[in-house]
């Protein structure tokens, strides 16, 4: 092999030398391309692994954690639920459309690989300044390609994130969860079996679209990024229905050992991954594989990351049965190998052996890097000094809040859920735009509550702190939705590992990821590592996402964000600190990201939820709302505005505050994100017992205004500061993100 072919495959020198000494010889192309894709950062996390070894992965409620398609958890005797999240990043980047559909896509075949019923999507998603075309290009085709694959396939989404920032003009994020239902028998797992057991390929015709994106997305763009359109797969959702009830059919039939998705890497990882966990290796005759494209070579085939397939390992005698279903669903299928005891992955083209090489090679012998780390060199600014600079006087409050309020970060984001189909199923209960969405599990008379959330900017600032304060605000929403928070999983976008200073924010992120889903009680069951997102140099911010799952024993207790009633009493849990270092009020309104990110006091956050989750099981509660990105008066804001999706004409409730402000800056008073703060509203009678809840629990517990009328009323130590007709608010906050990308048209 030249040195130019061996770079062009992503491997370095040392690699390809160790590949040699793997097999004994030169690899030829087509194993060069094989192991290629499965020693990528995608598929071998070769510079992630020692890293993730710290993450708690063992709970109680954990059926399967890392390892398979999708965790599993136990939700009572009979039912369980898998989920996870996956980045599309690279393909969105270069082809956004097809790049976020596809992303859906597959998440959905890792749920249902597992033999569970999607139930639910919800994404995770991050752009450059929408003032930039380029962005807003990006963004209108990534929403579309999530809505129009969810859609046709028919799985709600139900909720997830946005944000805005420089660091992600060249490299959009766009990560997606999924979740499903299954019973405890009926799960699935990715395992060869035993030999003589048959390789059956299923699904949609293998074309040359896909090929090498475990590569590319293992690897630095460049300016010619958008050239590699090609590794970008191309999706059919109404195929992908098919296939999963042919899927959910087959593995009910019993004829089924194995099953696994042809994701990353195609053929070479579905079937290497299966034989490895087996212990067995597999035969493949490649000239069976049904293909849509004329003419495609050994090389293309292994490497294609063509859609809606799946390998299927069928028990012996039982492979005709198999292929029935799926040709009964108008899917092809087609037995194209043989589990052997040789422990070897080859691969026949019209009966020539193309390639032969170790199980082991492929999967367990994929090289393990412990990355240099460091620290960036740079000095935050102290807090005193953030409140010295940037306080703010009582005059300008308005101003402020309404630049807040019509902000990216901010804003409402209608334009986005309103494409997505939520209530298909019939299972949402509460809707995008509260704190998390919940779902009815038909089959249980119970709830899942399911969150994404995530703050980069908090993680270039401290990545430890930031990871900690992502899984306390995942928990908290859940908490705040009337679900006790039982598994996570998570999405880790960084920049090059080859960083040091990337490498450093890892490892803290997975410290601090450890730490607070140790004190939650939160195990991890799986997710996805995404690095090199850079463009020319240019990084993003340290961005983990974390999709927190919930459990709502009882259907009474489901609680959302908005106000529900007149003359509620609004109590806050929690205290303000002088927390101005990396807000939304720094960033947006004082062009700044800096400062010490707020700290957690993880005891505190527990004795806060604790008592919301309380106080809602008894029926004292009728809304609850944490306190997060903006502070405290966008919080409350959200309180008025937040109601139903479905609502065609939203009848907002009004209130009004009384707020004290001490030694605490007014900045940070009314805008400062200090974690463990949740608003609760509540009718008068059961204020009380709230109260006394609180108290025995150790936890602050205030009474800071009331709800009814149309207006929002804020005083400040008795004096009014604000005074203004929601429907003004509204008009501001519902219709941010609709001026912002008016100007813009496909």
């Amino acid at each position: 092999m030249t040195p130019e072919t061996i770079k062009n495959h992503n491997l370095t020198e040392e690699e390809y030398e160790r590949i040699c000494k793997l097999l004994g010889k030169q690899p030829n192309l087509v194993e060069l391309g094989m192991f290629s894709v499965m020693w990528s950062e995608h598929c071998s996390y070769k510079s992630s692994r020692i890293h993730l070894a710290r993450l708690p992965t063992q709970g109680e409620c954990v059926l399967q954690g890392p390892g398979e398609n999708a965790g599993v958890i136990v939700i009572d005797d009979d039912w369980c639920v898998a989920f996870k999240i996956e980045s599309h990043n690279h393909p969105s980047f270069i082809e956004p459309y097809q790049g976020a559909a596809t992303g859906v896509g597959g998440i959905l075949r890792d749920i249902f690989t597992m033999g569970a019923r999607p139930l639910a999507i919800l994404n995770s998603l991050r752009f450059g300044p929408l003032e930039i075309p380029n962005n807003r290009r990006l963004m209108i085709n990534v929403v579309k390609g999530i809505s129009d694959y969810g859609n046709s396939f028919g799985c709600p989404t139900i909720g997830g994130e946005v944000y805005f920032a420089d660091c992600y003009s060249f490299n959009p994020l766009v990560n997606v969860f999924a979740l499903g239902i299954v019973r405890r028998e009926h799960i699935f797992k990715a395992n060869a079996g035993n030999k003589g057991n048959s390789v059956i390929y299923v699904g949609a015709k293998t074309g040359r679209d896909g090929i090498h994106g475990a590569t590319m997305a293992s690897a630095e763009f460049d300016s010619s990024a958008t050239e590699r359109r090609p590794n970008v797969q191309v999706g059919d959702p109404f195929s992908e229905k098919l296939l999963l009830e042919a899927c959910l059919e087959a593995m009910r039939s019993g004829a089924i050992v194995g099953i696994q998705d042809m994701g990353a890497a195609g053929l070479t990882s579905s079937s290497s991954e299966m034989a490895s966990r087996a212990g067995t290796g597999i035969d493949l005759e490649l000239s069976l594989v049904p293909q849509r494209e004329t003419a495609m070579s050994p090389y293309e085939i292994m490497l294609s990351e063509s859609q809606e397939r799946m390998l299927i390992v069928a028990k012996t005698g039982r492979e005709r049965e198999v292929v029935e279903i799926f040709n009964k669903w108008e899917l092809d299928a087609v037995v194209i190998g043989q589990v052997t005891d040789t422990g070897r992955l080859r691969v026949h083209m019209n009966s020539q052996l193309v390639a032969d090489i170790p199980i082991s090679a492929l999967t367990s012998e994929a090289p393990v890097y412990e990355r240099p780390m460091h620290p960036p060199n740079r000095t935050l600014c102290k807090a005193e000094s953030l409140k010295a600079k940037y306080d703010l006087s009582a005059e300008e409050v308005p101003e402020v809040l309404f630049k807040l309020l019509a902000s990216p970060n901010l804003c409402s984001r209608q334009w986005i859920y309103r494409q997505y189909d939520h209530m298909v199923r019939t299972n949402t209960v509460v809707l995008p735009g509260s704190d998390a969405a919940v779902i009815r599990l038909k089959e249980t008379r119970k709830a899942l509550a399911m969150t994404l959330d995530g703050n980069g900017r908090y993680c270039e600032l401290d990545p430890k702190e930031g990871a900690k304060l992502a899984v306390a605000e995942s928990c908290r929403n859940l908490v705040v939705s009337g679900a006790r928070p039982i598994a996570a999983t998570n999405c880790l976008n960084f920049a090059s590992p080859q960083r040091p200073e990337v490498m450093w924010a890892f490892s803290q992120v997975i410290d601090g990821l450890a730490e607070a889903c140790s004190a939650f009680g939160t195990p991890i069951t799986g997710g996805n590592v995404s690095f090199y997102n850079e463009t020319e140099g240019r990084r993003i911010y340290p961005t983990p996402v974390i999709g927190m799952v919930g459990i709502i024993d009882n259907l009474k207790h489901i609680t959302s964000c908005g106000y529900r009633n007149a003359n509620d009493v609004v109590l806050l849990l929690g205290t303000c600190k002088e927390d101005l270092g990396g807000s939304e009020y720094l960033s947006y309104v004082k062009a700044t990201v800096d400062g010490q990110p707020p700290s957690l006091d993880l005891d505190l956050e527990k004795r806060v939820q604790k008592t919301c989750l309380e106080a809602i099981r008894q029926g004292w509660v009728t809304s609850a709302h944490d306190v997060s990105d903006g502070g405290l008066l966008v919080a409350l804001v959200e309180c008025s505005l937040s109601v139903q999706a479905t609502e065609k004409k939203p009848h907002y409730i009004g209130a009004t505050y009384y707020l004290e402000a001490g030694e605490i800056s007014l900045a940070a008073t009314l805008f400062g994100e200090t974690p463990s703060r949740i608003i609760l509203s509540a009718r008068p009678e059961n204020v009380a017992a709230i109260k006394s809840l609180a108290e025995a629990n150790d936890v602050p517990c205030h009474e800071i205004g009331h709800t009814g009328g149309e207006d929002f009323r804020v005083y400040l130590n008795r004096n009014k500061i604000l005074d203004y007709p929601l429907a003004e608010i509204a008009e501001v906050w519902q219709k941010a993100l609709d001026k912002l990308l008016e100007t813009y048209s496909l």
